[in-house]
């Protein structure tokens, strides 16, 4: 599952694939604003075919834990 949020992190944030690893803060290390994680949680719910409750991820700071929120819902 890390791969595949890796991908679409680096496509559609435009960021150096070897910047993500599972500690990567959205915030922090990429500097993703609340509309960039919106547009990536559309992104991700299209491309896996799930919806991700926003309960479920207002507390999600890192890759890793938006990983295991996804890992979750499958």
């Amino acid at each position: 599952m890390f791969e595949k949020v890796k991908a679409i992190i680096v496509e559609q944030l435009d960021i150096d694939p070897e910047r993500i690893t599972e500690d990567t803060s959205l915030a922090d290390d990429i500097g993703a604003d609340s509309l960039d994680v919106v547009d990536l949680l559309v992104t991700l719910e299209d491309e896996l075919g799930i919806t991700i409750p926003q309960e479920d991820v207002k507390d999600v700071t890192t890759v890793g834990e938006l990983c295991e929120v996804i890992e979750n819902l499958r």
